[in-house]
């Protein structure tokens, strides 16, 4: 009889136990925020590598303020998101301000001088490759740095607050802001020219849907040539290469498009702003066609 009574209390515990592990209830709580969930709330990462006197600092570039959410990123978040290096140096600090949707993605260095390497367009690029379409985000630091770790700390940000990133998009969006800004390092380029690159990379696989690596190559090919930018082999296989995960990953570029013409736009302005130009081809037609009225001109005075 004890042993009836024994296996029937044992049954009703596993029973119970799935019920609980199935259950709806616990499901939903389980299930990961969205950015539109983080809204009303500010969240603060620092380089886990500051000290207290430049944390301080810090904390006065990015106005931080009570109630605002705070955590650190070391070396061992840049492992785990990226499986980047554990042992990095982590000086570059952000403030995450999440918005609703369709508010789009608005970066702003606020020291200028010590992000030595990444600019807020090429913030912009990475982070609708990783995923985070709507915020306003800030960056700082008090020593110089390149800012590219600075990415992994907006990842620690959104993941110690709940929502989940996907790791491929996370690793692809890290890539691709190495590659933009080592390309902008290049003889020739400049960082308005790679980051116009990248953007209408995107802009035409968010159309075109590339079905495969060789359509990828085709595009990059296409859009390397519109731009009248010259790469070395390494560099444009770099290019294909990143550009060929991101079709592994369906990104769905389409969704942003608006924000992906916006860099462009922004782009055009900086270019104009530097005398520079995207198709040099075209100013030199605009040329020869003055040129040809000036010659028919003054053939009426022969």
């Amino acid at each position: 009889m004890m042993k009836r009574i024994s296996k029937l209390l044992l049954v009703g515990i596993v029973a119970f136990g799935l019920m609980i592990q199935f259950s709806p209830f616990v499901q939903a709580a389980e299930i990961a925020k969205t950015e539109e969930d983080l809204l009303g709330e500010t969240i603060v990462v620092y380089g886990g590598n500051l000290n207290e006197a430049q944390k301080a600092e810090v904390k006065d570039i990015l106005n931080v303020e009570d109630g605002d959410t705070e955590y650190n990123v070391t070396g061992q978040d840049i492992a785990h998101y990226i499986n980047g290096d554990p042992n990095s140096n982590m000086y570059s600090s952000v403030k995450i301000t999440p918005k609703e949707e369709g508010y789009g993605i608005a970066v702003q260095i606020l020291t200028a001088n010590n992000i030595t390497k990444v600019t807020a367009d090429m913030y912009r690029n990475a982070l609708l490759t990783a995923g985070i379409e709507n915020a306003v985000v800030e960056v700082g630091s008090p020593i110089q740095v390149t800012g590219e770790s600075a990415l992994s700390g907006i990842y620690k940000a959104y993941d110690a607050s709940g929502v989940e990133l996907e790791q491929g998009r996370m690793e692809v969006a890290n890539g691709e802001l190495e590659i933009t800004s080592d390309l902008a390092d290049k003889e020739g380029l400049s960082e308005e020219k790679v980051t116009a690159l990248m953007t209408e990379i995107k802009k035409v696989i968010s159309e075109e849907k590339p079905a495969t690596r060789e359509d990828v190559e085709r595009i990059v090919s296409e859009q390397l040539d519109r731009l009248e930018i010259t790469l070395n082999d390494d560099d444009r296989q770099l290019l294909i290469d990143l550009f060929d995960k991101m079709r592994d990953l369906d990104i769905d570029f389409g969704k942003v498009k608006d924000q992906l013409e916006d860099i462009t736009s922004t782009i055009k302005d900086k270019l104009g702003d530097l005398d520079l130009n995207l198709d040099e081809g075209f100013w030199e037609k605009v040329k020869a066609f003055f040129n040809d009225i000036i010659d028919w001109i003054a053939s009426f005075f022969k």
